[in-house]
């Protein structure tokens, strides 16, 4: 068995592991029995558990971005397009991947409950991401808009997205089964927060209609 053979199977049993249990309550004897290796390879290839915890939390959102990879624009491109379809492929990786739902779970879990593993997933994964969204929301702002409203505006649209995620299971209780299946699809809610989100910046007009009305 090879090294990277060795290390892919860890990760790949680890990674359903953690998100069900968590770090504290996962343990390296039940992530090596999954893996079918022994139980000094957690120690041999990833150095202790922590870390092998690290390196799956960035696996999870590795994979997850290689199932639904951020789109690039030609020059040019409206910046309504470049917010749709940014939405689009956040939603996209957050509801509508069926593969290895363990990797949303776990991202999700290491955002409500952050490790050590938080910092270098912001860094390597969400701060790229972040920045361009921030840059796709200067292309709406006048120029002399502070940075902080800037962030706060990229936060607003990221925690709409977010917020279909973390609250889905009432939401399937709020809304009635019908409308659920057809008006909650991935595209439909990106099409919705698109156009909230456009709305709030002036790039069109209100939703529901004129104002007043």
């Amino acid at each position: 068995m090879s090294h990277d053979d060795t290390a892919s199977r860890l990760l790949n049993a680890a990674g359903p592991i953690f998100a069900e249990k968590g770090y504290q309550k996962a343990t390296v004897r039940e992530i090596c029995a999954a893996a079918g290796v022994n139980l000094a390879s957690v120690n041999y290839y990833f150095r202790d558990k922590e870390r092998l915890y690290i390196e799956t939390v960035k696996r999870a959102a590795q994979l997850r971005a290689e199932q639904a990879p951020m789109p690039e624009w030609p020059a040019g491109t409206p910046t309504a397009i470049k917010l749709r379809s940014f939405i689009y492929t956040i939603l996209t990786r957050m509801l509508g991947t069926t593969q290895a739902p363990w990797q949303v779970r776990l991202m999700q879990r290491e955002v409500v409950q952050p490790t050590s593993a938080c910092r270098e997933l912001v860094e390597e994964y969400f701060r790229p991401h972040f920045e361009l969204l921030q840059r796709i929301v200067g292309e709406a702002v006048p120029p002399d808009t502070p940075p902080h409203t800037r962030r706060q505006i990229a936060f607003s649209v990221i925690g709409q997205c977010l917020h279909y995620r973390l609250a889905g299971d009432v939401i399937g209780l709020l809304v009635p089964a019908d409308e659920l299946a057809s008006r909650y699809t991935t595209d439909q809610l990106a099409d919705h927060i698109a156009a909230f989100s456009l709305a709030a910046l002036g790039l069109a007009p209100p939703l529901g209609g004129a104002p007043g009305k």
